[in-house]
């Protein structure tokens, strides 16, 4: 359901970024903006994109949020999660104005259809990031959209004061309060008007299956997911942890990965670090493409077209339908 391209596998940019404002804009959230260290403009990046931030020693994600028209600054939301894996709590209790932090990117496996004549933006929680993004760019564009925002409360809502003072914000509608039904926001299948949806996987999963039953095709529903409803929902029975083997095309050199192991890790144990982060198929860090065999998808980040064609996997989290997969690596 995204519109991933999938010849820029690993393809980005090393970054050094300056942060030049913290701000806290609602409970928990946490907004940081940058720029380059050396005062350069910053690589372009449309809407959708993230970079991947060095949080002392684990690589995070996050959606830039800012006006892609301003290749001066890059801005970021970051939600601190207390259970989290660490890179939340760095940047929102270690990170300060002035602090310099590496970065990789832009990437972009969350991009707007070119195509689309119109769009209807819905997010939850922190997944309001991307979608800041692309309403700048729709407006922009004088592409028709509306947006719809939820938060759990009215002190969890982020970037009131920017969405208030936006060219665009007779566009959005802001909710406090749980959507039991979705329907009414969604609305019949319109030729080229597409749906893009970001936040909890469970009102994710909600917002698709409606869009489905109200005759949408997916070709026209996108979504952005921060974590795995499942880690092995689209594991088929029968290739579940069967183990196999994967070649390293540019030496011939071939690894063992075993039943319950991954193949970042097996690759890890030979002495092959590929670049990778959340380890769920959500980030789209880890894209390899492959040569030869079959895949057994396991991510949510490719797109249906992409897993059928065979031609990348992620490696984090999926595995071989064969005995043998040969990696661009």
């Amino acid at each position: 359901m995204n519109l991933h391209d999938a010849s820029l596998v690993h393809a980005a940019t090393a970054l050094k970024l300056r942060v030049v404002s913290r701000d806290e804009i609602a409970r928990d959230i946490v907004a940081f903006e940058f720029e380059a260290a050396d005062y350069l403009p910053l690589p372009g990046f449309d809407a959708g994109a993230h970079i991947e931030i060095d949080c002392h020693g684990v690589a995070r994600q996050y959606s830039l949020c800012g006006d892609p028209g301003d290749p001066m600054r890059y801005r970021i939301a970051v939600q601190c999660e207390a259970n989290g894996r660490g890179g939340s709590r760095f940047m929102c209790e270690r990170v300060q104005v002035g602090d310099t932090l590496d970065a990789v990117g832009p990437r972009n496996h969350f991009r707007m259809h070119p195509a689309q004549r119109a769009a209807l933006l819905i997010s939850g929680g922190i997944g309001i990031t991307p979608m800041l993004a692309m309403a700048w760019t729709l407006h922009a564009s004088g592409t028709r959209f509306s947006m719809h925002d939820f938060a759990s409360a009215p002190e969890r809502q982020a970037f009131v004061d920017e969405i208030a003072g936006a060219p665009w914000r007779t566009e959005v509608t802001r909710h406090t309060s749980r959507c039991n039904d979705f329907a009414p926001l969604i609305g019949g299948f319109e030729a080229g008007r597409h749906l893009y949806v970001c936040g909890p996987s469970a009102m994710i999963d909600a917002v698709l299956d409606t869009a489905r039953a109200l005759g949408w095709p997916d070709d026209h529903l996108h979504c952005e997911r921060f974590a795995a409803p499942s880690q092995t929902a689209r594991a088929s029975p029968a290739q579940a942890d069967q183990p196999f083997y994967v070649e390293l095309a540019s030496t011939g050199q071939r690894v063992h990965v075993a039943q319950g192991q991954s193949v970042c890790a097996a690759l890890a144990e030979a002495g092959v670090r590929v670049p990778m982060s959340c380890e769920q198929g959500v980030c789209g860090s880890c894209i390899t493409r492959v040569l030869d065999g079959v895949p057994d998808h396991r991510d949510w980040v490719l797109s249906a077209d992409e897993q059928a064609s065979g031609k990348v996997f992620t490696p984090c989290c999926s595995r071989a339908k064969t005995p043998l997969l040969v990696i661009d690596l």
